[in-house]
């Protein structure tokens, strides 16, 4: 993973076709029903794509560490991204990419989503809202762990300070991102 920067993150099944046609390996499912993950699963291994699922945002199924554990086993994701601890630590137990969402709404938050940093020890974090470059700094400096930035990275600019900060890469459905560092990625 440490070669793609820019991650794309998938709402509708149009964006899920774009990145089954494009450069990128890695993707993050969002907002899926629980009746399309076995096709999507099976489209991606055929294309040879690999997918990390916001576990948080699959409808049809709660929240919680048994709906992780059957993600898990059933589809076998490269990842898991959660706000919730829980889900976190039976990705880690299954072996599955442990992706911990953190939300960057104030300082207490932050202090809140440090102590459960501690206790889930994510492979990745999070960081929501991505366009803050001195906090992605912060967290990866107090936490050791690799970041991804998200959320309300618009343009060329803060994928750059993102990345800059320290961010390891950036997950976005900007469209004009993920074409721009697509064609910079072919020429690479």
């Amino acid at each position: 993973m440490e070669q793609q920067k820019i991650i794309p993150a998938m709402k509708t099944m149009k964006d899920f076709d774009r990145f089954l046609s494009s450069p990128y390996r890695y993707g993050v499912l969002l907002e899926l029903h629980i009746s399309q993950l076995k096709s999507v699963f099976r489209y991606a291994c055929q294309h040879k794509k690999s997918l990390i699922i916001h576990a948080d945002l699959i409808q049809g199924l709660s929240h919680d560490e048994y709906a992780a554990e059957y993600l898990c086993q059933e589809f076998k994701p490269y990842g898991l991204i959660s706000t919730r601890g829980s889900v976190i630590m039976k990705a880690r137990q299954k072996k599955v990419l442990a992706i911990q969402r953190i939300f960057l709404l104030d300082s207490h938050a932050l202090e809140k989503s440090y102590q459960l940093i501690e206790k889930t020890k994510p492979d990745f974090i999070e960081v929501m809202p991505g366009a803050m470059p001195h906090v992605i700094r912060e967290v990866k400096e107090r936490t050791g762990i690799p970041i991804f930035a998200g959320g309300l990275v618009r343009t060329i600019e803060d994928v750059e300070r993102a990345l800059n900060a320290g961010a390891s890469a950036i997950t976005t459905s900007n469209q004009e991102l993920l074409e721009y560092y697509k064609k910079y990625n072919e020429i690479q």
